[in-house]
């Protein structure tokens, strides 16, 4: 078994935060000083790290651009009780640290979300498109996925051991924290949320964050994740839709050959009966991979069960 003392590593991704990222180290080190605080520099070329080294951080290189790719070595390398990850802009408020890390290592929460958009966000964030995008965001994960996480985007999260050598990594950049929920929320961990304080980015602090490009990346993964992890939802909505274009389509033939008993609209009649054997096949495909993605569940659950048996054992 780990040590009785419980450890705390604090995660902070950087790419070009001179700027903010003193302090940052700073504020962590002063509310959690028996933390360990790793910044991982992601390609940075205004003195970042060195910067982050002399405050008193354990200065780590990850040279696959991307925050995804920063969040997967970290994941893999770190080893402690409680992982608290934030950014290093100076967004996030050191105050919240201390209740969102006792909430992991009080076995309370598998995943602390750092609340933004309950508290001052939508007034801090000057970017109007990034305000409606995490509205949208949050309201398609909160449908397709039956949950009520009230911030999807944020990047102030503590987690558990479990967690985090459970959770497989497959994003490359900012969609990392849309896959975290939906994994999370999938796996039946258990989510506590805590209402943070957002600030703006200082001034000459720029944001790596696109929202174009980024935005598009978000919505494309939540699709790919609502695709694997709800297939038969996913696949039953195309098959309703197939059927629906099949019957609006041959409804006038078949009209026609009850009242004459012939059939005059074979090109209508040819596409409906395809929109309807697709139809078919979408219903049976979604309740094939229905099935193997309860089986993947079962295993990850065995999984989960061997790092805990693996744990008592060290």
């Amino acid at each position: 078994m780990r040590s009785e003392k419980k450890s705390i590593a604090v995660l902070i991704p950087c790419y070009n935060e001179a700027k903010t990222i003193e302090k940052v180290v700073k504020d962590y080190k002063k509310v959690l000083p028996e933390a360990t605080i790793y910044v991982y520099d992601n390609n940075s070329t205004d003195g970042t790290d060195e910067i982050a080294r002399k405050a008193g951080a354990e200065v780590r290189y990850e040279y696959r651009q991307g925050k995804g790719n920063v969040i997967r070595t970290m994941f893999r390398e770190i080893e402690a009780d409680c992982y608290l990850m934030i950014d290093g802009d100076d967004t996030y408020p050191s105050e919240n640290a201390r209740e969102m890390c006792d909430l992991v290592l009080n076995g309370k929460a598998d995943m602390v979300i750092g609340d933004r958009l309950s508290s001052t966000y939508f007034t801090e964030n000057k970017r109007p498109f990034h305000n409606f995008g995490n509205r949208i965001v949050r309201w398609l994960i909160n449908f397709l996925f039956k949950n009520e996480v009230k911030d999807i985007m944020t990047g102030y999260r503590a987690f558990s051991y479990e967690f985090v050598k459970g959770f497989p990594v497959l994003s490359k950049g900012f969609e990392i924290e849309t896959e975290m929920t939906i994994h999370a929320v999938d796996k039946n961990f258990k989510l506590v949320e805590v209402p943070v304080n957002y600030r703006d980015r200082p001034e000459g602090s720029v944001s790596k964050l696109n929202t174009y490009s980024d935005g598009l990346k978000v919505l494309k993964t939540i699709a790919t994740l609502f695709k694997e992890y709800k297939p038969a939802m996913f696949f039953n909505m195309w098959a309703i839709l197939l059927l629906i274009i099949g019957i609006l389509i041959g409804l006038p033939a078949y009209i026609g050959y009850f009242q004459t008993g012939l059939v005059e609209k074979f090109p209508s009649l040819i596409v409906s009966c395809f929109a309807i054997m697709m139809a078919l096949l979408f219903w049976v495909t979604g309740i094939i991979l229905q099935v193997i993605a309860k089986k993947e569940k079962q295993n990850y659950e065995l999984y989960l069960n061997s790092l805990k048996i693996n744990d008592r054992e060290k």
